[in-house]
């Protein structure tokens, strides 16, 4: 007990050398990133603006927020909320056997590193540019934002169901070995069971995310509620960029919450 007491504070001053050094770094990398940006400073013309976009907010136009129309906020958010579920779908669905490929502790290890690799490249490339990708295929609409919300969600899906396949308990899968169970056998029975609620609140989670990135997308054109956004912003049209955005927060302000209670429900185990 002693031997340990003295080598902890032989360390400690070793320890205290490494904080410090980080936090010099730290500090260097602050102020660098500090100098890279530039400001042009304000005017009068942008004090009007910046007055008009907060008068428009603060005063949206009522006859587009309850309009019930294809053209009104409703049905925007309905769509917005079809792009982001089906692409949350999709993306589990090719996510799940993906994710047990890239688990070294189910698949030999060359496997999981090339399955590793592929999630690697497909989380590397900007959700943007997807969209604009599936634009040119497609075409812009809807179709083209359930493409784009689907391989964004493959990518992380994939990594935090890897994450949680490689933590599960080993002795079940140990005990299955032990009385001869297949390796399907042993996902089946030994490894879904204890994933079944992890998988389910991380896509719950991608949901969340997706529904972001789904108002976002439509500003390249890629469906839902971005599109004019985008379009009375251009225009200045702030009361109906008001609308909008409080339709916006009292979406996602709606689907968090349930969504919130969903997880809970899931990791305490309770239905």
């Amino acid at each position: 007990m002693e031997q340990s007491y003295i080598e902890k504070l032989k360390l400690a001053p070793r320890n205290h050398r490494y904080i410090l050094i980080m936090f010099l770094i730290i500090l260097g990398l602050l102020a660098w990133s500090i100098t890279g940006i530039s400001s042009s400073g304000t005017n009068g013309d942008s004090l009007s603006v910046a007055k008009n976009i907060i008068h428009g907010i603060v005063t949206p136009d009522t006859d587009l927020l309850f309009n019930w129309t294809k053209q009104g906020i409703p049905y925007l958010l309905f769509e917005t909320i079809a792009i982001a579920f089906l692409g949350t779908i999709v993306g589990g669905v090719f996510a799940m056997p993906l994710a047990f490929l890239a688990s070294s502790n189910i698949v030999p290890p060359v496997i999981s590193t090339i399955a590793k690799l592929v999630i690697m490249f497909i989380r590397t490339i900007p959700s943007f540019v997807y969209g604009l990708m599936f634009i040119r295929v497609t075409g812009p609409g809807a179709f083209a934002g359930v493409m784009t919300m689907s391989v964004i969600s493959i990518g992380m899906l994939t990594k935090l169901f890897s994450d949680s396949i490689e933590e599960i308990d080993h002795g079940v899968i140990e005990a299955l070995d032990a009385i001869g169970c297949t390796r399907f056998s042993k996902v089946r029975y030994g490894v879904i069971p204890q994933l079944v609620a992890s998988f389910l609140s991380t896509i719950l989670y991608r949901f969340d995310m997706n529904l972001r990135d789904a108002s976002i997308l439509g500003l390249v054109g890629a469906g839902g509620i971005g599109a004019p956004l985008i379009f009375a912003m251009n225009a200045y049209r702030w009361n109906q960029v008001g609308s909008i955005l409080v339709g916006l927060v009292v979406l996602i302000l709606i689907v968090e919450y349930i969504s919130t209670k969903l997880r809970t429900r899931l990791i305490k185990g309770v239905w």
